[in-house]
C-alpha cells in the first residue's frame, strides 16, 4: 500500500556549507505518485560564488547511482528555484538524496559560504493530469 508524502527534507532549511557534500538519504518508496516538486531555497550567498545541486538515486539507500537523476541549473543568487522530478520511469528508485558542489572566485576569501535548503513534495496525480491537459491545450 502506498501513502501520500506531503513534504520531504533533502537538506534542512538554512543549512550552512562551505564545501561540496551530500544530504541525507530520503525514502520515496511509499509515494502514491512518483512525480515530485523539488525546491532549492538559497537564503544566503556571497558575491563571486556558485552552487550546483543535483539529485541522486539509490535502490537500497547505500549504493548510489553514478549519474544524477536531475540537476538544478547553477545558481549565483538567493531565491527559490523549482525542479520537477519524475521517477515514474525509474521503478527501482527507492531513495534519493541531494548532492552539492560549490565554487568561489575573485577577491576576498577563497572559501565559499552558502545557506540553503532543499525540499521535495509529491505532486498529486489529479494536479499533474490537469497541468498536462492545460499544457497540451496551449500547444
Amino acid at each position: 500500500m502506498t501513502t501520500s508524502i506531503t513534504e520531504l527534507i533533502l537538506v534542512p532549511a538554512n543549512t550552512q556549507i562551505s564545501a561540496k557534500g551530500d544530504g541525507a538519504s530520503v525514502d520515496v518508496s511509499t509515494a502514491n505518485n512518483r512525480v515530485f516538486l523539488v525546491t532549492l531555497a538559497i537564503t544566503r550567498i556571497i558575491e563571486q560564488e556558485s552552487l550546483d545541486v543535483s539529485i541522486y538515486s539509490s535502490a537500497d539507500g547505500a549504493a548510489w547511482d553514478a549519474k544524477s537523476l536531475a540537476a538544478f541549473r547553477q545558481e549565483f543568487y538567493t531565491g527559490e528555484y523549482p525542479l520537477l522530478l519524475d521517477l515514474s520511469a525509474h521503478p527501482g528508485v527507492k531513495f534519493v538524496r541531494a548532492h552539492w558542489e560549490v565554487a568561489r572566485w575573485g577577491r576576498g576569501t577563497e572559501t565559499p559560504a552558502f545557506e540553503f535548503g532543499v525540499t521535495m513534495k509529491e505532486v498529486p496525480a489529479d494536479i499533474l493530469k490537469q497541468a498536462t491537459a492545460e499544457a497540451k491545450a496551449m500547444a
